[in-house]
């Protein structure tokens, strides 16, 4: 087994502290650092060439301090930046120059969206109209939308939307026509195609049945990818994210993430992970994992998904969706083309992240791990289930046993409430968005968003993990309340433990001397004010190894 030599977090110079004074104190802070998920604070920080050198208890002591530049923060809130163990980053990027559909509450608000972009872009009439984010679960009836809805605003060019978790597309008919889709298309493996009465395509493709038109669309260039990823990336920093974990990049995306690396264009750091049914992606595997030299971009892991999504029944079950009898979701690979994979990549020396959220789904996930696990070098590489949404209560201990990380999204718990119970159950849901559970048992987990499935604000996903309320406060105590984590776990899952979920918990995910001076400044006290205000929060200065990379009008570092 050929097991790639990379060490956790290479950073050339800034491996160490430097050994000359600290160019930086920032005092008058209310400072927080998580360590084994224990609350440690501080009144001021200091830190030079992007390291920390010092921590200071009080005031008093931050006042014998030599550094160079000393700012006084006014009483502001200081946090580690917080690490986004799962996003999209370029499909971010894309969906804020594209049609925005998330909130839309009805079927016809959806498509009036579409009509007005139309009117209002500056495109080709052959253009593909593209977009994301509906969610028929909104819509009164909760029933997919059709074709004849966008056909009556788009007749002549194609239209593909994705719902909001990505696992579903809705098209018109000039994209199913450009596609080749109708009647006689039988079903792909682990794809559906919604038809109607007449058995003709209603304009609703579930996960693999969507290949044939994002084929047809094809891939965006490199050049426009850069600047997808940058523009994603900016966004996020400026809500207080110093990190993201990329699940699942193309050949094309990891050579556009290399490129901007290069130029010094990452304003925080990445950790991608290779999509592995990309078979361009076949030359970075045979590679090897790579880590830039300034520890801005890392692709080490590959993604692989098992099943589809709750929302779009495509979460594959052991037993039958309690709304659709007969219906068990969908297996997106064969268990042997499940275990090819594992294996390819874990050879390779990669971490391997697996897309599983169905119960289903997380058991043969689970069992593949169990089995390649018994060698101690292939579970060093800190194998993930990301979403880890569904579980039966006998394999939670697993991920403990396992050394399975759990890559969890709080804001999903919170997203999902109404809809969960229809789909599961009230029985399938004592290991559904389990997280406390988890944690109890030892699992080590990891937070996220999932964005642009969920906002990418990190605040939201803390508020969503000690509230388990939506943001207005719904349902009152607490959605399944016996799941809430303690605001020092939530932080954590943003810290200290997503950092370990990517091999940087040595350098990433606190503030001690040694560490990199990845920080943000908030308004509020995260540990004070009331919960339900948490996700109300501003984030003032975003600081990743000691660059500012994101300050308000509000902050003391301009």
């Amino acid at each position: 087994m050929r097991l790639a030599s990379v060490m956790g977090f290479a950073l050339g110079t800034l491996l160490c502290a430097p050994s000359i004074l600290a160019a930086t104190l920032i005092y008058n802070i209310n400072g927080y650092t998580m360590e084994g998920g224990q609350r440690i604070e501080f009144a001021a920080i200091e830190y030079h060439q992007g390291i920390v050198t010092a921590t200071y208890q009080s005031a008093e002591a931050a006042s014998q301090s030599t550094a160079e530049l000393k700012i006084d923060a006014g009483g502001a809130t200081l946090l580690p930046g917080l690490i986004d163990a799962h996003g999209h980053v370029s499909s971010y990027g894309a969906a804020l120059a594209n049609v925005d559909l998330n909130g839309a509450t009805t079927e016809g608000e959806a498509t009036q969206r579409v009509a007005d972009f139309i009117a209002k872009a500056d495109m080709d009439s052959s253009s593909w109209v593209k977009g994301r984010g509906w969610n028929q679960v909104l819509w009164p009836g909760k029933a997919f939308p059709t074709r004849a809805t966008l056909d009556a605003v788009a007749p002549d060019r194609p239209v593909v939307l994705g719902r909001v978790d990505g696992h579903a597309a809705w098209v018109n008919t000039a994209a199913l026509e450009a596609a080749g889709i109708n009647r006689s298309t039988p079903d792909p493996v682990g794809g559906q195609i919604i038809r109607d009465s007449n058995g003709e395509p209603t304009g609703v493709l579930i996960d693999n049945a969507m290949d044939v038109v994002f084929e047809t669309v094809g891939e965006p260039s490199v050049e426009q990818l850069e600047l997808d990823i940058v523009t994603a990336l900016n966004a996020v920093a400026a809500t207080g994210i110093t990190g993201v974990h990329d699940a699942g990049i193309s050949a094309r995306e990891a050579q556009a993430y290399r490129n901007l690396q290069a130029q010094g264009r990452l304003p925080i750091r990445v950790y991608a992970m290779l999509s592995v049914l990309d078979p361009a992606n076949d030359d970075y595997l045979d590679a090897g994992p790579y880590v830039s030299h300034d520890g801005m971009l890392q692709i080490r892991s590959v993604k692989i998904s098992a099943d589809g999504a709750l929302g779009s029944r495509g979460a594959a079950l052991h037993q039958s969706y309690s709304d659709e009898p007969g219906h068990k979701g969908l297996l997106l690979l064969s268990d042997a083309d499940l275990r090819h994979h594992i294996e390819r990549s874990a050879n390779a020396g990669f971490q391997v992240n697996v897309h599983a959220i169905g119960d289903l789904a997380n058991t043969r996930v689970l069992d593949e791990f169990q089995r390649i696990n018994t060698d101690p070098k292939v579970r060093a590489l800190r194998h993930r289930i990301e979403h880890a949404q569904i579980l039966r209560p006998s394999d939670i201990a697993r991920f403990r046993d396992l050394g399975v990380v759990a890559s969890i999204q709080p804001t999903h718990a919170t997203s999902d409430k109404n809809m969960a119970g229809d789909r599961l159950g009230e029985m399938r849901l004592q290991g559904a968005y389990a997280w406390k559970t988890l944690i109890d048992n030892k699992a080590r987990v990891a937070g996220g968003s999932d964005f642009p499935v969920e906002p990418p604000e990190p605040l939201f996903g803390l508020h969503a993990a000690v509230t388990r309320t939506d943001r207005e406060g719904n349902p009152l105590g607490g959605w399944r309340s016996h799941e809430i984590l303690s605001r020092e776990e939530s932080l954590s899952l943003f810290t200290e433990w997503a950092a370990y979920s990517g091999h940087a918990e040595e350098l990433l995910g606190r503030l001690q001397p040694g560490y990199a001076a990845d920080f943000i400044l908030l308004r509020d006290n995260y540990f004070t004010q009331p919960v339900d205000d948490i996700w109300r929060n501003t984030v003032l200065t975003t600081v990743v190894g000691g660059k500012v990379v994101f300050a308000s009008s509000a902050s003391p570092l301009q």
